[in-house]
């Protein structure tokens, strides 16, 4: 009987026992190295055998976690759960207290909304947490999930309707060394204390496009770290200045709204910087980690402990993975393969920190290699001598500058610093005075002092150029990197290439039409029938002004553009149309000056007079027109210069030394053309005069001005050409002696100067 009893009791014990392991209904069950449940198209959480290691939950449709739902399942470990379109809630204690859990993932559970603040709580050995596409609409409190000595993932994508990461975010998590991977996701900024209360190892903040504001006091209260800071394709606008010391690697890539870096110093052991503009690179050219006097006194103190230790290497494998695999899982397994890339990633990015910064042929005999799960408290912390006792070395930064934006202020000379505000305010006062001069004038508005007056506006133009350019490399002088996207960005750029462009054709335009009108004045100076008109003047400067806008707006409405060099000058030929923009800009320069040098060869054999013996006039007259030709040629020679270099997409020379024929020789006819054209000839010291004496200075000399002017006009009219034959009197031969910059006056001329 007792016997019939006891196998009563056993069978019983072992049908139980039988009945716990059994595989739930939906659900396949597999023991191979780890007794793993994977589950399909469930409404309910069944009760899952005790001894399950890994549980898999795909396509469900669970209205909610409930409270203690997995507490049975003392030997779990990874727990996923995918593609649930009925999910809303986790409540309280739904994972809790589940001591050998090392891995969470929730995934494509759009409809989740609400995680109770204690749904993750007392997770002991969890290392990774991930939440991906879910409908939360607030960062999920997670301050008790507690994990203890472990380097802990969390991971939150594509979660949309999170607008922010709060302060305190992460307190609580774990003890330990903590990584956050939030990409894609709906922040617009984070608050400030975000990270409070954490050792940060990295911070990925990849791809969250709506994401414009890091607070300037988001990593306050950090037990250390970040040592990396990931910002790449947002749209931050600005990086915080506190909390980076400790910042290895930076990246920021695509980001187009960083336009501005915080001081360089605040990046006192950054290594690799992959950021979006090249310009940002100059400010690491020359950063090296340096070591003070108390810290090489530390260095050599670990140094010497180093050598004291025993000298050997056991087998290579990458910390953090061998250690955090379950004894006999093969971690190629499909089902857990995300698992250990994760744990791949993080042991990659701490590869530098426990072998002391060396790379794979470094490590040999003579170095100990440190387990990051170790209690090294009583040794020499190795991070502390990754920070402070490799060797100084150049920052790492891509992309790196080119050739056409190198390292440098916008006025990369001393010199050349001082000289522009010389060549600069030398266009504009002069300009500015023949203008004045010109048009307060009590003489009749002549084609040539109409011309005159464009092209004192055009050089002006150019004055003006000059000086914004001299006032931005004042201010963003020595940080010219920090201020260059701004700048070649912004509206100050456009505006200072649009007056660039049109303020040099303008000016090669309206000196070739002075040139043509020269030119034909002398030719048909006895034909009153051809005689120029100031509106066939106005005419043609009309079609030069709408040339010369056009040809200013193209870089402004995509065709080339201004915002490719520091001097704003249009060199970007990335396509077709923009080659053929700077190749037009090119041949046009070329035939002005063809044109105005094939002009003065006609004048200067006009003028000469074979039948006297004029040598002296003539070479006067010679050096006269080479000094204009050769002011041209000066002035002509960069902007064609400029042209082929972006043309061929190579600068022909140094974008540095490019910039000495942009203050010496580009705006050299802005500054000659009002002397060589108005303030040196006769006429116009004669305006200047009479101008005076409206206030009462130089009374005298106006004059005599006055005087001369009538007496040339009476004698004009008082001696015809029929008197002029009978007395054998000669025409006055036309001289540029005189008149260097206006065209020769004929009689006719005379009679309609005033």
């Amino acid at each position: 009987m007792a016997t019939n009893v006891l196998l009563m009791l056993i069978l019983s014990i072992v049908c139980v026992i039988g009945y716990m392991n059994a595989c739930p209904q939906n659900c396949e069950c597999s023991q191979w190295k780890a007794f793993a449940v994977s589950c399909m198209g469930i409404d309910v959480i069944p009760t899952f055998p005790p001894m399950t290691e890994f549980l898999s939950l795909y396509e469900s449709s669970l209205p909610t976690v409930p409270q203690d739902a997995f507490a049975n399942m003392v030997n779990i470990s990874r727990i996923y759960l995918s593609v649930d379109v009925s999910l809303s809630r986790l409540e309280k204690h739904s994972f809790y207290n589940l001591r050998k859990l090392t891995h969470i993932e929730i995934r494509n559970t759009r409809n989740l909304t609400f995680i109770h603040p204690e749904a993750f709580k007392d997770l002991l050995k969890l290392q990774y947490l991930g939440l991906f596409n879910t409908g939360l609409t607030i960062f999920p409190v997670l301050t008790n999930i507690q994990a203890d000595d472990s380097h802990f993932l969390l991971e939150l994508s594509d979660n949309p309707y999170i607008p922010e990461i709060p302060a305190n975010a992460f307190l609580g998590i774990t003890n330990d060394l903590l990584s956050v991977r939030l990409y894609s996701n709906g922040f617009t900024k984070v608050q400030h204390h975000a990270f409070n209360g954490t050792k940060l190892d990295s911070v990925y903040l990849h791809r969250n496009k709506q994401l414009t504001r890091l607070d300037e006091r988001m990593f306050a209260g950090t037990s250390s770290g970040p040592m990396l800071l990931d910002v790449s394709e947002s749209a931050v606008t600005s990086l915080p200045t506190r909390g980076l010391e400790s910042l290895r690697e930076l990246c920021a890539r695509n980001v187009w709204t960083l336009k501005k870096l915080p001081p360089i110093m605040t990046f006192r052991h950054m290594i690799t910087a992959d950021l979006t503009y090249p310009s940002h690179c100059c400010a690491f050219k020359n950063l090296k980690k340096k070591r003070g006097y108390l810290e090489d006194i530390i260095c050599n103190l670990t140094a010497r402990y180093n050598q004291l230790q025993k000298r050997s290497v056991g087998t290579f494998t990458i910390p953090g993975l061998h250690s955090s695999m379950e004894p006999g899982i093969d971690s190629a397994d499909n089902l857990f393969r995300d698992t250990y890339d994760h744990q791949d990633f993080n042991s990659r990015l701490h590869y530098h920190t426990y072998f002391g910064g060396h790379s794979d042929d470094d490590v040999g005999f003579g170095e100990t290699l440190k387990n990051p799960q170790e209690d090294t408290s009583h040794e020499f912390d190795g991070r502390y001598d990754y920070i402070v006792c490799e060797e100084g070395e150049e920052v790492a930064c891509f992309p790196a500058p080119d050739e056409f934006n190198p390292c440098e202020d916008i006025m990369s000379f001393s010199f050349l610093r001082v000289s522009v505000w010389f060549v600069s305010l030398l266009a504009v006062l002069g300009n500015l005075l023949v203008l004045l001069v010109l048009l307060t004038s009590h003489f009749k508005l002549s084609v040539s002092r109409f011309l005159m007056c464009h092209l004192a506006f055009a050089d002006l133009c150019m004055g003006i150029y000059l000086l914004l350019i001299a006032s931005v490399d004042l201010h963003t002088r020595s940080e010219y990197y920090n201020h260059a996207i701004d700048w070649q960005t912004g509206l100050g750029c456009n505006l200072a290439g649009f007056f660039s462009v049109f303020a040099s054709e303008l000016s090669v335009y309206t000196l070739t039409t002075i040139t043509l009108e020269r030119w034909y004045a002398i030719t048909y100076a006895m034909r009153l029938d051809r005689k120029l008109h100031l509106y066939h003047a106005s005419v043609i400067m009309l079609v030069g002004w709408i040339f010369c806008l056009l040809l200013a707006l193209m870089p402004l409405i995509g065709v080339s553009s201004y915002q490719k060099v520091s001097i704003c000058l249009p060199m970007d030929t990335q396509t077709l149309v923009d080659q053929i923009y700077i190749i037009s800009v090119l041949v046009f320069n070329i035939l002005a000056f063809v044109v105005i040098c094939a002009c003065y060869i006609k004048i200067y054999c006009a003028v000469h007079n074979p039948s006297h013996q004029s040598a002296n006039k003539d070479t006067n007259i010679a050096k006269r027109m080479a000094v204009l030709i050769f002011t041209d040629f000066l002035c002509m020679a960069p902007i064609s210069m400029y042209a082929m270099t972006a043309a061929l997409d190579h600068p022909l020379i140094t974008v540095s030394n490019s910039k000495i024929l942009l203050v010496l020789f580009y705006p050299l006819n802005s500054c000659a053309n009002p002397f060589l054209y108005a303030i040196f000839t006769k006429a116009f010291q004669g305006d200047v005069f009479i101008l005076l004496s409206k206030v009462g200075l130089c009374q005298h000399q106006a004059q005599l001005f006055r005087g001369q002017t009538i007496s040339s006009k009476a004698s004009s009219r008082g001696i015809t050409r029929r008197e002029r034959e009978q007395t054998g009197a000669k025409e006055t031969p036309i001289s540029l002696l005189d008149y260097p910059g206006n065209p020769p006056v004929t009689q006719q001329q005379e009679e309609n100067t005033t």
